[in-house]
């Protein structure tokens, strides 16, 4: 029956009545944790700690729908940092989350359940629609953000990041991308881009979605015109789309980079001010428990060579421990840190004499709503915003890709074909394709 919905996927012209005519499997494959593992890794430096071993692909039942969700056929999906964390059950395991949402409701708790099917993107095709969704039908070529919320409490309807059952789809609920087949929420689902193929499409969803509230919504650091942006990590996932989001908005970035490589695909981007923080030595941390004031000042002041004189209005942290005090130095006098992750560490130090008596701000910053989840893929529909894909893997070859997202040997988005039997597919739209066919390809082969 897989191949049955494959097959009407290729043919790019079956129509809607056929797409919900189509039986449904009993059973597709799927990336999965196993929740008798979770222990694998104990005593095991992260560094050491391998996806490999714990990525497994399995076989398993289509969940029942319930109102207000969509199965959709999975094309393509793509590997983001929080598959890395499930995979070596850091900071903790996702059963964990699994079991708090499975308390919820008679329907939550499909999703309990002693494995995780995990993966936060995916661009497919809508299956079926259960009861109470208008807005999708079967057929539709459609991309899935990560937000999953349930919205029957109050803080959540003026940003729906406030809802108290907010969770992120695929990491802290079962049933995610990294498979043939996947459940979502209908809120969850936006048009997939003409001019792109399906791996290409399943790559910026949350990345792009996170940098774009992160940098550019006003409930981030509501970026404008002419403001200088640190940006660090600036050539990968998050980064990457950091840099083209400050381009198109007229802000000047200030990209580090750990390589020459990584400072070539900046500057493909457009970004001329660029730091190779590896070439240049800086070393924050003089040990475990201390660190260097004096390289945030020589860090500062290699900041004001390259923008005449000027601190960053603007920066956007995600490595966390490593870099945090770093970034609340050299950020201006009334100038914004914005965070959304901790990839190098969760416990952050700094001084706080730099943040208060010079009136800066730290805003935290999660994921982001439907309404900026939305605007992000327009921008990418629109052609003013490109994914950074590098590289594709096979479903089977899951444990290897989150491997080198975890050893930080890739560049921009890895992507993962799914359902899709070869690369390239999937592009409706090849005259747009074409005029951005540089922009699209920056990232391949470096």
């Amino acid at each position: 029956m897989v191949k049955e919905i494959l097959e009407a996927i290729l043919a790019g012209d079956t129509p809607p009545e056929e797409f919900a005519a189509l039986p449904l499997p009993e059973s597709y494959r799927a990336v999965t944790v196993h929740a008798d593992e979770v222990d694998m890794f104990e005593g095991v430096p992260n560094r050491e700690k391998d996806p490999r071993k714990s990525l497994h692909v399995d076989e398993v039942p289509v969940p029942e729908l319930g109102p207000g969700e969509a199965l959709i056929a999975v094309m393509a999906s793509a590997i983001n940092y929080n598959t890395v964390w499930t995979s070596i059950f850091e900071p903790l395991p996702t059963f964990k989350f699994l079991q708090r949402y499975g308390r919820i409701s008679e329907l939550t708790k499909r999703h309990d359940l002693p494995y995780h099917i995990v993966g936060s993107d995916a661009a497919g095709v809508v299956l079926r629609v259960g009861p109470g969704v208008t807005k999708w039908k079967p057929g539709d070529e459609v991309v899935a953000h990560c937000l999953s919320v349930e919205l029957e409490d109050p803080d959540g309807h003026d940003d729906t990041m406030l809802d108290p059952q907010q969770r992120i789809w695929g990491f802290e609920t079962n049933f995610g991308g990294l498979a043939e087949i996947a459940l979502v929420k209908a809120n969850q689902l936006m048009p997939k881009p003409k001019h792109l193929t399906w791996e290409e499409a399943a790559c910026p969803g949350l990345v792009n979605s996170t940098a774009y509230r992160q940098l550019v919504s006003h409930n981030g650091a509501n970026m404008k015109q002419g403001d200088i942006v640190l940006i660090w990590g600036a050539s990968g996932g998050l980064g990457s789309y950091a840099t083209q989001l400050a381009l198109n908005g007229g802000a000047i970035p200030v990209c580090v980079v750990s390589s020459p490589e990584k400072a070539e695909l900046c500057r493909r981007m457009g970004a001329e001010l660029i730091i190779d923080r590896r070439a240049e030595g800086y070393r924050f941390w003089k040990d475990e428990q201390t660190q260097d004031p004096k390289e945030w000042q020589r860090f500062g002041k290699r900041i004001r060579e390259l923008t005449g004189g000027e601190d960053p209005d603007i920066v956007f942290e995600h490595p966390g421990r490593e870099t945090f005090g770093a970034s609340v130095y050299v950020a201006r006098r009334g100038g914004t840190i914005v965070t959304c992750a901790a990839t190098s560490g969760y416990w952050h130090e700094y001084d706080n004499r730099y943040l208060w008596m010079n009136l800066k701000r730290i805003i935290g910053s999660h994921f982001a709503n439907y309404r900026e989840a939305w605007e992000a893929n327009r921008l990418i529909m629109k052609g003013k915003i490109h994914p950074t894909l590098s590289r594709t893997y096979s479903l089977e070859e899951t444990g290897q890709a989150a491997y080198d997202v975890h050893r930080n040997a890739h560049q921009g988005k890895v992507g993962v074909l799914c359902l899709a039997p070869r690369e390239g597919l999937g592009v409706r739209d090849p005259e747009m394709r074409e005029r951005y066919r540089e922009e699209i390809h920056r990232f391949r082969n470096v």
